[in-house]
């Protein structure tokens, strides 16, 4: 199975659900101690007043009740949701995201997806990689043969750019051909 990429209101996902992201997070999210009684109170009243389909009044009247333990109080708001569906997990990840942004950023789908992303795309990752093709290719093209003129000169320059390790092996390998 392929992994998909799709945008969906904003946020990134990789193959997986809202549903199934929070079902991951879940753990995390009851255990993390920066989710206190007032953080909790804005999750709510965010999810009652902008999405009164997900959090009905009496729904939140229940998960605001400060005779119970605020664990308590979200993890049951935890499970509520993803019986709700995946709508209502991912306005909860919005909320989230709106009231709560370190939380959010520490989630353990987030800081898998953002490893995803810092790792495989941007420019720096193509430039590295391709630095590497080039200076095997140069190796491999000039290694065969040590009557071409200016070979060194050419893994030389192949050397500016790359990491020190395979810069040293370039430079070792063009200083041993003279």
């Amino acid at each position: 199975m392929g992994v998909s990429k799709q945008k969906t209101a904003g946020y990134f996902k990789m193959g997986e659900s809202f549903h199934e992201q929070l079902r991951i997070d879940s753990r995390f999210l009851k255990s993390d101690r920066r989710l206190d009684t007032e953080l909790v109170d804005k999750l709510i009243l965010q999810l009652n007043r902008i999405y009164p389909q997900i959090l009905t009044d009496k729904e939140a009247s229940r998960f605001r009740d400060l005779d119970v333990p605020t664990c308590i109080r979200l993890a049951e708001l935890l499970n509520h949701l993803q019986e709700k569906g995946e709508e209502a997990c991912r306005e909860f990840y919005r909320a989230l995201h709106l009231h709560v942004e370190d939380v959010y950023f520490s989630l353990p789908t987030r800081l898998r997806l953002r490893v995803l992303f810092c790792h495989c795309t941007g420019p720096f990752f193509f430039l590295s990689c391709f630095s590497v093709a080039v200076g095997a290719a140069l190796l491999y093209y000039y290694g065969e043969s040590k009557q071409v003129s200016g070979s060194s000169s050419a893994l030389g320059l192949a050397a500016m750019g790359l990491s020190r390790k395979v810069r040293d092996v370039l430079i070792w390998y063009t200083e041993d051909g003279k």
